[in-house]
């Protein structure tokens, strides 16, 4: 049995404006046992002097074998490549606070299980398996003039979906994922900014193909997601019960309003769009994806207050690719210019870990809890740019117990 003790941390959790008064967090193991004014031989004391202890982040949007800008190039890659790629992906968003992420395109179950076992220190994983997209749609890279036909089995670890048509094709697309080991399933049901054929405006899936998909999810006791970008596209996934709504960059306040009356989870990931402006043409992403970034980028602030002001609950995410994914930590910033900070880290974990199926496990400095802490130099409440700049301000990080980050407190 191993223990230690936080001594005077003062926790930022996402629930309060403000630091409350330091108190102490002991740990057991990989688990958090006792918070409040504790008094132990026992354990190992670590006096944190009033800094702030925030729980594990959790970006809820992320696709980790996603190495390269280029998706299309990426889903080509063999997959010892892509693994050892993936590896340094996730030590990296580890090192960032981030100590559980949700792959929403991409990873598996074998990869999951690995990085698990590796002594390379990764975040915890929350996997949607190969997202599920229409012939032409986000996960369809073949180009207007490639008619080979898309694989059915045997999926590259560098693809992030699979190609399905038709309602018995998204079904078995579906089964599949969930038995491959699929916590969530995942849908491109809209038109996508790296993907080479679709329009944004283009509508992913027919009504009776969503319909199928959600009540396959809802029998293996579990939720869709969809990619979406248009009012339109959004509201039909909300009218057809998909449960987490990523990026909704151009959502319009009814449809917010509908959205947050049957409980739905918007994920919005403006720092990718932000940074593919800036970057993505000279990390290879393609000149015809390139064109179609501002129609979404722009629109992204906006997209915040509409869902704040209709109360739609949401998560963070970030969904770089590449080399762009060491911007990961600067969502907190722009979402700090509409949001209240309180807000922006409840996003990355108590509200994230719902999403998750986490509540109570992750997200929070609790009894109970993963032991999965941050400490962070500063008040994140006061400055949110602390949380960036590659854990440059977190001394120490702790994933399920153990010290992936330790350096002396001055």
């Amino acid at each position: 049995m191993t223990l230690t003790l936080f001594a005077n941390a003062r926790i930022v959790d996402g629930t309060s404006a403000h630091r409350p008064d330091p108190v102490d967090v002991l740990v057991e193991d990989g688990t958090i046992r006792e918070v409040g004014r504790i008094t132990s031989e026992k354990a190992k004391r670590i006096d944190l002097a009033g800094r702030t202890l925030m729980p594990g982040l959790i970006d809820a949007h992320v696709h980790v074998v996603a190495a390269t800008a280029d998706l299309g190039r990426n889903a080509m890659l063999p997959d010892s490549l892509v693994t050892i790629r993936s590896l340094a992906i996730m030590k990296a968003m580890l090192m960032r606070g981030f100590t559980t992420v949700r792959d929403v395109g991409g990873c598996d179950q074998g990869l999951r299980v690995g990085a698990a076992e590796c002594e390379i220190p990764t975040p915890r994983l929350v996997i949607s398996g190969k997202a599920l997209s229409q012939t032409g749609g986000h996960c369809d890279f073949r180009g207007r003039y490639d008619d080979r036909m898309p694989p059915q089995r045997s999926f590259r670890l560098g693809a992030l979906g699979r190609i399905v048509d038709g309602v018995d094709e998204i079904r078995r697309g579906a089964r599949e994922e969930i038995k491959g080991g699929a916590d969530f399933i995942k849908i491109m049901a809209n038109g996508g900014v790296a993907s080479p054929t679709d329009p944004i405006h283009f509508l992913g899936f027919s009504r009776s193909e969503l319909d199928a998909v959600v009540e396959e999810a809802r029998m293996a006791g579990t939720y869709v997601s969809a990619h979406l970008y248009t009012d339109e596209a959004i509201r039909r996934c909300v009218e057809a019960g998909v449960h987490s709504l990523e990026h909704c960059n151009l959502i319009k306040p009814d449809t917010a309003k509908l959205a947050a009356s049957k409980g739905a989870v918007a994920v919005p990931t403006l720092v990718t769009y932000d940074k593919l402006a800036s970057e993505g043409a000279s990390l290879g992403f393609p000149a015809t994806s390139v064109a179609k970034i501002d129609t979404v980028r722009l629109a992204g602030l906006e997209s915040l207050s509409i869902m704040r002001e209709a109360g739609l609950t949401m998560a963070y995410g970030s969904d770089l690719l590449g080399e762009m994914h060491r911007h990961q930590s600067e969502e907190f910033v722009i979402r700090g210019r509409v949001l209240p900070a309180h807000e922006v880290i409840a996003s990355a974990t108590h509200v994230a870990a719902t999403l998750l199926n986490l509540s109570g496990k992750a997200g929070t400095v609790a009894p109970g809890a993963f032991a999965d802490l941050i400490v962070v130099d500063g008040d994140p409440l006061a400055d949110l740019s602390l949380l960036t700049k590659q854990g440059r301000h977190m001394p120490i990080i702790m994933k399920d117990g153990a010290f992936v980050k330790r350096t002396r407190l001055d």
